[in-house]
């Protein structure tokens, strides 16, 4: 994510072949570019370079399950044309390499299965549902050693899912956000595991993480449990999450923004925006649901109709979570490398005045989960 720092305000704002002027300057430049003036005298500029093709570079994602409470190096998934992929099931035991799975093939379908790890909770109804998972993530292509700025978890025992967005804008001034991404779920992870069984508060976990959260830079979060209530959650920031039912999207948390590419962040301290700022949910779930959860590099290049026709193909295919989180992440990835079509990113930038057209290339997190219930295979 490249986006405006807490505490900012914006000094000169360009997009390709961008009309608008916002503060002292109007330039024409082939990338978004932010100058910002900082309280201290200082400026900060940041960019979203845009259009570029991913290397294929040895890279590593992270994944936080709820057995061994560390950071897990997820195997790399390669495919060609969309670079490398990372992804995660639903236990720290069970990650491994996944299979090629380009978005329009048949053959060699990974089918779901009974292993995957997971709690039964009884729905309003006294049906048993389960939360069965499974992850991509595909850092942007110039942040490949580093591990981009994303991060999740999955914690299958507790029923919870989770991903946060480091700003890519610190990068400018010298700090890496995905050490306060990682910090801020890996706490999240440990305060999940201190809540009453069946009756996590993602509010109250996102409360408890920012406060043990220390690492320099800030981040986006959003956090997603199944409970005896239904699905709660909170969001803030441009990540999220939606509820897919019978191929159409019932629920979309959403995107919190100050500003045009200035989301809501958290940041060690009182800084940034706080945990309260953050949107509470509580949804209704059913055996057959399925919840998509992403940061901005899914949500910016991807319509709810484009993310809902993998689902549908997915679920319909037999696929794992895993791999239609692969397919959906391939399909953004696409996307953002699209300078001719129509993106979200592209729509909210011309509705707030910018000449600008295709997607953005961003990190990107796909978190998807199935909502089965107890006669499901």
């Amino acid at each position: 994510m490249a986006a405006r720092l807490p505490g900012t305000f914006v000094g000169e704002c360009s997009v390709d072949n961008l009309t608008l002027k916002r503060g002292k300057g109007l330039k024409n430049r082939t990338n978004v570019f932010l100058n910002t003036g900082l309280g201290n005298g200082r400026k900060l500029s940041m960019s979203l370079n845009n259009h570029q093709q991913p290397d294929s570079h040895a890279i590593f994602g992270y994944f936080v399950c709820n057995v061994a409470k560390s950071w897990h190096s997820s195997f790399r998934y390669t495919q060609s044309g969309y670079g490398d992929f990372h992804s995660s099931s639903t236990s720290c035991d069970s990650v491994g390499p996944a299979h090629d799975v380009p978005f329009d093939t048949s053959a060699r379908e990974q089918k779901l299965t009974n292993s995957a790890d997971s709690t039964e909770l009884k729905s309003p109804s006294g049906n048993t549902l389960k939360l069965v998972s499974g992850s991509c993530y595909l850092p942007h292509p110039d942040k490949e050693e580093t591990g981009g700025e994303d991060a999740h978890f999955i914690c299958s025992e507790e029923q919870a899912i989770g991903v946060a967005d480091g700003v890519g804008g610190w990068a400018d001034l010298g700090v890496d956000s995905g050490y306060y991404s990682r910090e801020l779920m890996s706490h999240s992870v440990d305060a999940i595991q201190e809540e009453p069984k069946g009756s996590v508060d993602p509010a109250r976990v996102l409360e408890k993480a920012h406060s043990s959260t220390k690492a320099k830079g800030s981040s986006t979060a959003c956090i997603i449990a199944l409970t005896d209530q239904g699905l709660n959650a909170i969001n803030l920031g441009d990540s999220g999450f939606m509820v897919i039912r019978d191929g159409c999207t019932i629920f979309r948390s959403p995107v919190q923004q100050h500003d045009f590419n200035f989301t809501y962040q958290l940041e060690c301290g009182r800084n940034g925006d706080l945990p309260s700022s953050g949107q509470v949910f509580t949804v209704a779930v059913a055996p057959g649901d399925v919840i998509v959860a992403g940061t901005d590099g899914l949500f910016d290049n991807l319509y709810n109709n484009e993310i809902t026709a993998v689902v549908v193909h997915g679920v319909r295919a037999g696929l794992s979570p895993q791999v239609t989180a692969q397919k959906i992440a391939a399909l953004a990835r696409q996307r953002a490398l699209d300078k001719d079509r129509q993106t979200p990113f592209s729509t909210a930038a011309q509705d707030a005045g910018f000449r600008y057209y295709g997607g953005k290339l961003d990190d990107t997190t796909v978190v998807v989960s199935y909502i089965t219930g107890s006669g499901d295979a």
